[in-house]
């Protein structure tokens, strides 16, 4: 598995704790950069920019990635375009909320 797979596989351990789905599934991360020195860049969003639990959303980001072998620093980079839809969603996204 290399370090991008880990860091997907890590994500899925951060929930929306309003939807009780994970960041990944939920389709909130828009990308994930890495440098050859293990700096890590997770670009994302939130389902709404008014979103309550921001800080608490992208810590948990933030914590799930720091202890992995290989990661150096990790920066959130929370972006709102394109604006969040529930088609980002994956197919067990949609599913946990009943859309399939």
């Amino acid at each position: 598995m290399n370090l991008e797979e880990k860091i997907l596989e890590a994500l899925k351990s951060v929930y929306d704790p309003e939807l009780n789905i994970n960041v990944v599934d939920l389709g909130l991360i828009y990308g994930i950069g890495i440098t050859d020195e293990g700096d890590v860049q997770i670009t994302m969003t939130l389902t709404t920019p008014g979103c309550p639990l921001h800080n608490s959303i992208t810590s948990g980001v933030r914590y799930a990635i720091e202890g992995l072998e290989g990661v150096r620093n990790v920066d959130v980079n929370l972006v709102w375009e394109p604006a969040w839809s529930p088609d980002k969603m994956t197919e067990n996204g949609k599913r946990a909320l009943g859309r399939f």
